[in-house]
Order: C-alpha cells, then sequence, then structure tokens
C-alpha cells in the first residue's frame, strides 16, 4: 500500500492593478511506501491485579496485514507470563493472547513489551498484595526420590494447606520436568482457612535418562504468594535376577534331554548375566551356568534325565546373587514295551506249491531298551525267515520279521506266530496266522494259419485224449486265427483240431490234431 502526503501551502497575491485575490496553490507530495503495516498498540483487558488470574490481551497493526506478521512478547516480571510470541495472519489487523498473573506479597509493577520490526508497544500492569490475608502452606519444600529402578514408579503425598484467614483460590497447578507428575488436585480449586488437600507427586524414569540426577519444580499459582515443590531423583538400571525357572517335560520316563529356560525379572545388563545352576539328583544334569545374553530376558539349557528303576523327585534350582527358583521334575520308573504292527496276518488265496510272504514288524516303543528272545511259528505250510536272537532294541528302534506261507495241498489253513520279550506289557505276543490255498488254473491258447482261399471264418474242436469224441468250442464262426480255452482241468491232455468255413456254412476238412497236457 502507498500512502501519500500532501503539503498545501497558501499564498496571497494582489494586483496592482485590479486587487484581484489570487490563491496560489503549491503543492508538494512526498511518497512513503510500507512492505506490511507496522505494530501499533498492545492492549489487556485488566490493568491492576490484587490476586493471580488471567489477563486477556491484544496486539494490533495500523493496518491489515498482507502476509503473516510475528510479533515478538516478554515480561519484564515473572509473576507476569506471557507466550513468547504470537502471529497475525494475512487479511487480520490484531490478535490476541493471554497473560498469566500471580500473586505477590508487595506491591509492584509489570510491563509486557511487544515488538515487530522497528517498532515496540508496552502496556503496564500494577500488582498488589492478595487481599484478606489468604496463604499457602505445603507440607514440605522439596522431595527427593533418590534411586528409582527405570520402568517403575515412586510416589510421594504432600500436603497442601490453606494456612491464612481467606479461601485460596488455585486457578494452576504445573509440573516442570517431563519424568515428574503432579495428581489428587486439579485447579480451579478453592480451599477454605485450613483446609488441607492432598497432592501425590511421582517420578518414573525411563532408559533414555538412567543414571543421571533429575529435577523438576511443582508450582502452584493462586490469590495467595505462588507455592512451590522442589523434586529431584535418579533413574537407575537395576540388575535383574531370576524370576523363573521351566522345563519342556516335568514328567519323564526314561531317558530324556529336555529342554529348559531361565527367565530373568527384566533385560540382562551389558555382558550378559550368569545364572547358576544345580539339581538334586545324579539321574539329572545339568551346566553349571547358563549366560543370559545383554538385553536378552531368557536363556535355555538342556537338562539330561537318565532312566531309573523307581520313580524319583528331582529339584532343579536356578540362582542369581540371592535369589533362587526352583523347579520340580518328576522320573517315572522306566520299563521295556514291544510293540507289533499287526494284530492277525492273512495271506489270503496262494496258489499250491507257490509261496507268499508278509512282513511284521516289532518295534521298541518304551523309554529303555527292550529284548526279542525267540520267534516261533506254528500251522502248515506257516515259517518264519531266520533272525540273530535274542536282539536288542533301543527305543525307536524295530526289527522286521519276514512269515511265509507255502500250502502243499488245497484249503484253508491257519496257524500263529509268538514272540517272547522281556517287554512290561505282552512280554508273549500272539498272533494269528491264515490263508487259504487254491488249486492252479490252466488255459489253452492256439493258433493256426489262415488257407490261401478266402474263409468266412472257422470252427476249433477238442477231444479228450484218446478218444474220437470231438465237440465244438465255439458256436459262432470264430473270425480270429487264435483261440483260448480257458476250461480245462489240471492233469488232463486235450486234442485240438480246426476246420474253416466258407460263406454257405460249409466246413473244410479238420487241420492237424494238437495234444496239449495240463499238468
Amino acid at each position: 500500500m502507498e500512502m501519500f502526503t500532501v503539503v498545501i501551502n497558501a499564498v496571497l497575491f494582489y494586483t496592482r492593478f485590479n486587487r484581484i485575490l489570487f490563491l496560489l496553490i503549491l503543492l508538494s507530495s512526498a511518497c512513503v511506501a510500507y512492505a506490511n503495516p507496522q505494530l501499533s498498540r498492545i492492549s489487556c483487558g485488566k490493568t491492576a491485579f490484587a490476586n493471580a488470574g488471567i489477563d486477556a490481551c491484544s496486539v494490533y497493526l495500523t493496518s491489515t496485514a498482507t502476509s503473516r506478521i510475528h510479533i515478538a512478547l516478554t515480561s519484564d516480571n515473572p509473576v507476569v507470563k506471557v507466550p513468547s510470541g504470537v502471529t497475525v495472519k494475512p487479511g487480520a489487523i490484531t490478535t490476541g493472547f493471554n497473560a498469566t498473573v500471580g500473586t505477590v506479597t508487595v506491591a509492584q509493577n509489570a510491563t509486557i513489551t511487544a515488538q515487530a520490526g522497528g517498532t515496540t508497544a508496552f502496556f503496564n500492569i500494577t500488582l498488589s498484595p492478595a487481599v484478606g490475608g489468604a496463604a499457602l502452606t505445603l507440607s514440605t519444600s522439596s522431595i527427593s526420590f533418590g534411586n528409582v529402578p527405570v520402568g517403575t514408579t515412586a510416589a510421594a503425598t504432600v500436603g497442601v494447606t490453606s494456612s491464612g484467614s481467606a479461601p485460596v483460590i488455585i486457578s494452576s497447578i504445573s509440573v516442570a520436568g517431563s519424568l515428574f507428575r503432579a495428581q489428587g488436585m486439579a485447579a480451579p480449586l478453592t480451599l477454605n482457612p485450613g483446609q488441607t488437600g492432598s497432592m501425590i507427586v511421582t517420578f518414573s524414569p525411563d532408559q533414555a535418562n538412567a543414571g543421571y540426577n533429575l529435577t523438576g519444580v511443582v508450582t502452584i499459582i493462586s490469590n495467595a504468594p505462588t507455592a512451590t515443590l522442589n523434586l529431584s531423583g535418579t533413574g537407575i538400571v537395576p540388575t535383574p535376577s531370576v524370576s523363573a525357572i521351566f522345563c519342556n517335560s516335568i514328567s519323564v520316563t526314561g531317558s530324556l534331554a529336555d529342554i529348559c529356560t531361565v527367565q530373568l525379572s527384566g533385560p540382562a545388563p551389558n555382558g550378559g548375566l550368569n545364572v547358576a545352576l544345580s539339581s538334586s539328583s545324579n539321574a539329572v544334569s545339568v551346566p553349571t551356568v547358563v549366560l543370559v545374553p545383554a538385553a536378552a530376558t531368557s536363556a535355555t539349557f538342556s537338562a539330561n534325565v537318565s532312566s531309573v528303576s523307581t520313580a524319583l523327585s528331582v529339584t532343579l534350582t536356578a540362582t542369581t546373587g540371592s535369589v533362587s527358583r526352583t523347579l520340580s521334575l518328576q522320573l517315572n520308573a522306566a520299563a521295556p514295551v514291544l510293540s507289533v504292527n499287526a494284530s492277525a496276518i492273512s495271506f489270503g488265496a496262494v496258489v499250491v506249491n507257490n509261496p507268499a510272504t508278509q512282513t511284521v514288524t516289532l518295534s521298541s516303543t518304551g523309554p529303555v531298551m527292550v529284548t526279542v528272545n525267540s520267534l516261533n511259528v506254528t500251522g502248515s505250510g506257516f515259517s518264519v525267515s531266520p533272525l540273530s536272537l535274542p536282539a536288542a532294541l533301543q527305543p525307536g528302534q524295530t526289527i522286521n520279521v519276514l512269515l511265509t506261507f507255502f500250502p502243499t495241498a488245497a484249503g484253508p489253513a491257519t496257524g500263529q506266530l509268538t514272540v517272547i520279550s522281556n517287554s512290561s506289557t505282552n512280554s508273549t505276543l500272539t498272533i494269528p496266522l491264515s490263508g487259504t490255498a487254491t488249486s492252479p488254473s490252466y488255459q489253452v491258447n492256439l493258433t493256426w494259419q489262415a488257407p490261401a482261399s478266402s474263409v468266412a471264418g472257422y470252427h476249433v474242436y477238442r477231444a479228450s485224449s484218446g478218444t474220437t469224441s470231438y465237440s465244438l468250442l465255439n458256436s459262432a464262426v470264430y473270425t480270429q486265427t487264435a483261440y483260448t480255452d480257458p476250461n480245462v482241468q489240471s492233469s488232463s491232455s486235450y486234442d485240438y483240431m480246426v476246420k474253416s468255413v466258407d460263406t454257405s456254412g460249409t466246413e473244410s476238412s479238420p487241420s492237424n490234431v494238437t495234444t496239449v497236457n495240463i499238468p
């Protein structure tokens, strides 16, 4: 915006002849250009305070702002607090802020100063002692929390008493120091003469500030003189202790490498933390110490459990410093167990004089070794392949037993496999065996060469060897030069011949005779 100042100089002239009055206007102009308006003034709602309170204030420009204008604010008296500055937005001519006024015990003044560019504006506030004798007394002027572990909170209670003859009107309670808190009393609050309120002050140190002596202050502003409470405390990282010991299995039968864990109450310090370990019995061996790595809260170790013949309770102990944690392991008496993968074996139908096999698997499913002492098979046609006995099977090991059924006569057959071991259950295992022997079945496959002349097909004839009673095997003309006869009996002999048939149904003379002996 451009502002012009016009200076008008008036001069009277008289002509010698007609005495006409002329007004000579002399104009001089000056152009003054400003990039933005200037700070004009500062104004507040109240100019005098006898008690604590809030004064609503505003700063004004000479004209509307065309861009953001920052105005710095200061107070020459700590009893009157103002923000460090305010900003007038484009299009505005003023903006406001609050001045927080405390109480004084003697009369005094405070000046609020506003500055923008090279322009300064002032506003004066008169402060008077509180009327009526209001007074505020704290049960202590300072609290030292001492050493407080990181991640925990220490608390102290402070009594706040209206000790004067007039009510105390508390307008604000503030805490300087981010790790300190004041609770239990919320402003605005009025305490009548003799009335006491309780304020709980806490200190909660964090990891980032561990090892530093931290300070803070609680400030209570009211119509009585301002009361302050000084605070201090140090956050420490405590050395964690063992909090628990546990294992994957607490009831064990037989031998086992049990995976166990020690737990700390917090992260291990730099360099890690050693946890001492011990066992109450040689049946369970543990390392003498396990290291929890730095910043970790747990570590694992192996507890090696041996088989016992009688039940036993074993105590594992983990210790850090004077703190110990225990775990009880129950060791059960170990017993060998032999299991089989089948309760019965059926060989199904087996042709006479042909062998069939089946496999039975024996397994050591107990926690300790089992011994197979003998195998025995009964029943016609049944047998077992020889094994090197006695056979010792460690837990989880298996042995395969090969059984054979070789029938020599047709018909059903039964038998039994008997397994004798030191298993705690079923030391004598019996497995029924069964199978059906069947006579062999035969068929005769015939082939021949076709004649040179064209034919419609063929008739196939069969007779028992030594006879001339031929029977036609195919009622319809057979067009192929091969034929299968499935209806033959073992221990028999047959004669076969073939006749060709023309399109009129007339048969040719027979072929040569072929004799087939069935086993």
